[in-house]
C-alpha cells in the first residue's frame, strides 16, 4: 500500500487499525488528498471485494442494500433479492454526509449489525467488512450533518492535511511512472494479495494482547475526564459540552491493542493508547459554543485532557 500511497502513512495505519479491530472509519479532507486510492489500494492487497458508493441527496436506501426483484422462473413470477453494493468486504462511501436520512439510517444498521434488513427479510454481511465513509470539510451546500448516533458508530475519525514538499514531488513522479505503465511506485509486478482468512487469524491473536489494569484505568480516566472535565480544569469544562459515550472507551482499548500488536507486543502501554485516542475520540466529543467561538477544536481538547491524566 505505502508505494500507491505517499506522504499519508497516517491514514494507512489507521486503515489497518480499523481493519484488524473490526471496524469503520470516517475519513475527512480536502479533495485529492488520496482518500479514494488508499482505500483502493487496502482492496487491491487483500483478496476482498471492493464497492464504491457516491452518496447524493437524490439517493434511496435500496440504491445502497439491494432490492427485491421480481423473475420469471418456470412459468411463475417470484421476487429475488439482488443485494447492493454495501454486499462488499470493503466499502468506500463517498461523501456520506450527502446522504438523506433514510439512506443514512441503512448505513448504520449495515455499519453496526452487519446487517440489512429488506422486505422484512434480513440478510447478513461477510464476515469481513469495513466501511470507509469520507467527508469534505469544505463544501457543506447540499448535505446532511451526521447525526451523533451514526458518528458514534465509527471506530475512527481520521483527518488528513496536505504531504510536505518531498512527497509531492514523489506523489508526482509516481502518477506519472503509472501512466507510464510501470505500477505503483514503478514496481514491475504486484504481491500475491492477501487471503482474507490471514485478516481472521490476525483477529484472534489481537484478542490474546493483554491490557494491565493500570492501561485500562488510564483508557478509563480518559473517557471519564471528557464525561466531567470539571473534576481536572476549569477551562475543560467551559469547552465540553458531552463527553465519549461507553464505545469510545471499547473503541479506545480495541484499537490501543491492535496498535500494540502491529509494534511487535503483546501488552498494551500508555504510548498505545495515546498513539489513537484522538482518532477514537474527536468526533465522539460535543464542544461548547464557547469552545467553537475561541476557536477550540477536538484536537485541542484531547490534548488538554492527555496532559491532565496521569498514568495510574
Amino acid at each position: 500500500m505505502s508505494r500507491s500511497i505517499i506522504g499519508q502513512e497516517h491514514i494507512l495505519d489507521r486503515l489497518i487499525i480499523g481493519l484488524l479491530a473490526n471496524g469503520n472509519l470516517l475519513v475527512e479532507g480536502l479533495p485529492g488528498l488520496a482518500k479514494t486510492r488508499a482505500v483502493k489500494a487496502l482492496a487491491r492487497n487483500l483478496e476482498a471485494e471492493f464497492s464504491r458508493v457516491q452518496f447524493t441527496p437524490d439517493l434511496l436506501p435500496s440504491d445502497v442494500t439491494g432490492t427485491e426483484v421480481l423473475y420469471g422462473e418456470g412459468g411463475e413470477q417470484r421476487f429475488r433479492f439482488e443485494p447492493g453494493p454495501v454486499f462488499a468486504n470493503i466499502v468506500l462511501g463517498d461523501e456520506i454526509n450527502r446522504a438523506p436520512a433514510k439512506v443514512q439510517a441503512a448505513m448504520l444498521e449495515a455499519m453496526e449489525e452487519r446487517q440489512v434488513t429488506v422486505a422484512g427479510t434480513t440478510h447478513r454481511l461477510p464476515e469481513v467488512f469495513m466501511v470507509m465513509a469520507t467527508q469534505n470539510p469544505v463544501e457543506q451546500e447540499g448535505t446532511y450533518p451526521l447525526p451523533e448516533a451514526q458518528m458514534d458508530r465509527f471506530l475512527m475519525h481520521v483527518y488528513i492535511d496536505y504531504p510536505d514538499e518531498e512527497s509531492e514531488t514523489k506523489i508526482i513522479s509516481l502518477v506519472r511512472d503509472e501512466e507510464a505503465g510501470k505500477g505503483p511506485g514503478g514496481a514491475a509486478a504486484e504481491q500475491a494479495p492477501i487471503p482474507q482468512q490471514v485478516i481472521l487469524d490476525a483477529r484472534k491473536a489481537i484478542h490474546g494482547v493483554k491490557v494491565s489494569d493500570s492501561v485500562q484505568r488510564y483508557m478509563v480516566d480518559l473517557i471519564f475526564a471528557t464525561r466531567y472535565p470539571g473534576r481536572y480544569s476549569e477551562e475543560l469544562e467551559k469547552w465540553l459540552q458531552v463527553g465519549a459515550s461507553p464505545r469510545g472507551g471499547i473503541g479506545l482499548d480495541k484499537s490501543a491493542r491492535v496498535h500494540a500488536w502491529l509494534d511487535g507486543r503483546g501488552h498494551v502501554l500508555p504510548d498505545d493508547v495515546r498513539a489513537v485516542v484522538h482518532d477514537v475520540l474527536r468526533h465522539r466529543l460535543i464542544l461548547s459554543y464557547e469552545a467553537n467561538a475561541d476557536g477550540v477544536s477536538a484536537n485541542d481538547v484531547i490534548d488538554g485532557i492527555l496532559e491532565q491524566v496521569a498514568v495510574a
